[in-house]
């Protein structure tokens, strides 16, 4: 029998199957097909738009928006803002992924320019990240190099200020709001090596954003699938190249059975 948290997640992933949400991502090169494969596996509907000429028509028809950082200049900023804001004039949730913030003053400082711009529904990044934007020196870069352990007191500062859900990956997930806390523990060290998964976990928590009225809980739900479908699809794959089929194949067959092994823990 699943927990109260198990069935939820699964019934969030539900949603997001049955109502198909479009999700509007404004990302980076690097990763637009294979976050826009996940979208697809996942059940939700993809569409990668950044000129400035259409981002806010395309908010428009669009459940939710993602912004990521990854490959951002001072054009994709402007198109990133200017759909944020037309996100907010029609209460269409924002993930925010600030990729790399902490690694160059660029990023940080628009990172935070965005934040301070804009309401955005969650904030999803890993650890390094997340300090850069709490404002801590030393923080560095795209890949991970401090324990979630140790931030949520951080988390939940940032949360307050910004009104957002925070969601922080690492070998153990983070995700808290004002008030609540919770631990996911699933997923394989392999997804690290796989470049693009971090990133489709903010377009994948976009979708589940779109299709549940919780923003906590759908961030915990989005967080939980995505790391079981990677232990799923270790089973199969343990090499990064068949991984990453074998991931985006475990998105799409991923059923109630599999949620038992779900590990989360949240305190409220």
């Amino acid at each position: 029998m699943l927990s109260a948290w198990q069935q939820k997640c699964y019934d969030n992933l539900l949603n997001v199957r049955r109502k198909a949400p479009l999700v509007h991502n404004i990302t980076n090169f690097v990763v637009m097909n294979s976050s826009a494969n996940i979208l697809l596996s996942i059940g939700a509907q993809p569409v990668m738009a950044h000129a400035l000429s259409e981002v806010e028509d395309m908010v428009k028809l669009s459940s939710a928006l993602v912004i990521n950082i990854g490959t951002l200049d001072e054009t994709w900023v402007s198109a990133m803002i200017k759909a944020g804001l037309a996100a907010n004039s029609l209460g269409i949730p924002i993930v925010f992924d600030p990729v790399g913030a902490g690694a160059t003053k660029f990023r940080t400082d628009k990172s935070l320019e965005i934040l301070d711009l804009l309401r955005i529904s969650v904030l999803r990044g890993n650890a390094s990240e997340i300090s850069a934007i709490a404002g801590f020196d030393g923080a560095m870069g795209v890949d991970s190099i401090h324990n979630v352990d140790n931030f949520i007191d951080i988390s939940r500062d940032i949360s307050n200020k910004y009104s957002c859900v925070v969601g922080i990956s690492g070998e153990r997930d983070l995700i808290s709001d004002s008030r609540r806390v919770a631990r996911v523990a699933n997923g394989h060290s392999i997804m690290t090596r796989v470049t693009g998964t971090g990133c489709g976990l903010s377009a994948t928590t976009g979708a589940f954003i779109a299709a549940n009225e919780d923003p906590f809980e759908a961030v915990v739900s989005a967080f939980s699938y995505y790391s079981l479908a990677g232990e799923l699809a270790y089973k199969i794959a343990q090499h990064p190249g068949s991984f990453e089929s074998a991931f985006i194949d475990a998105l799409e067959y991923i059923n109630i059975d599999d949620f038992i092994n779900a590990n989360i823990q949240v305190e409220e």
